[in-house]
């Protein structure tokens, strides 16, 4: 059985987001909002992951409770996503709205290393979990 890296998240008052474990060791984020207090968590909490990364993982977030993504959240999003590390992530990115899906694009396209994370953007669960299941020679 495989070992997976402790996920050390607990719930904080006043932060728009929760995350499990998923079954394949990624993690499941849901976002209520993208609010600083929770964009800014979230950037802690997402670099003491991206820290020891190693291997694929699969991650998925849940944004179709967002309506908007402010310019400050999408450059912080930029920057994690352009932590060499992030170059072991497979996202797959549930949205409700084209103006948060439009705001994804930009932050994927705009990633400073080459190596950023593989993002790709969903309206259905069923397809993004399929997606994330893929092998890597199945992600085109």
């Amino acid at each position: 059985m495989t070992e997976f890296k402790p996920l050390n998240w607990q719930p904080v008052p006043g932060i728009g987001y929760t995350v499990v474990r998923r079954p394949d060791g990624g993690m499941h984020y849901t976002f209520t909002d993208l609010s600083e207090a929770t964009v800014n968590h979230w950037q802690e909490f997402s670099h003491q992951h991206l820290l020891d990364a190693d291997r694929l993982t699969r991650n998925l977030y849940d944004l179709r409770q967002v309506q908007h993504v402010s310019q400050a959240a999408i450059n912080t999003a930029i920057e994690v996503n352009s932590d060499p590390a992030a170059r072991n992530i497979r996202l797959a990115v549930l949205v409700a709205n084209d103006e948060v899906a439009d705001a994804i694009r930009k932050i994927a396209a705009l990633a400073l290393t080459p190596a950023s994370a593989a993002i790709k953007i969903f309206t259905n669960m069923d397809e993004a979990e399929n997606w994330l299941s893929r092998l890597l020679d199945q992600m085109a």
